[in-house]
């Protein structure tokens, strides 16, 4: 069975695979060599899941500042 390329991936099948690598990985159950490429492949699936994630939390603060609302998580001094 052919593996889907990280890069066509949406991020809830990036998320299950990446969830079904860390099982693998945890219960110990693959030879050391297919381990290390499982490990690989989820550290491409982290990378890949970080971005698409920082690009939903980029588009969230474009809104909120077209719309004119506070931008950033940084409390401003005072409060």
């Amino acid at each position: 069975m052919s593996e889907k390329a990280v890069e066509t991936m949406s991020f809830e099948e990036a998320m299950a695979a990446l969830e079904q690598v860390v099982g693998a990985l945890e219960r110990g159950e693959v030879p050391l060599e297919q381990s290390i490429a499982l490990y690989e492949r989820g550290a491409a699936l982290k990378t890949y899941c970080a971005k698409k994630l920082a690009e939903a939390e980029e588009k969230v603060e474009l809104i909120r500042a077209q719309e004119g609302r506070a931008v950033g998580t940084t409390p401003a001094e005072g409060m």
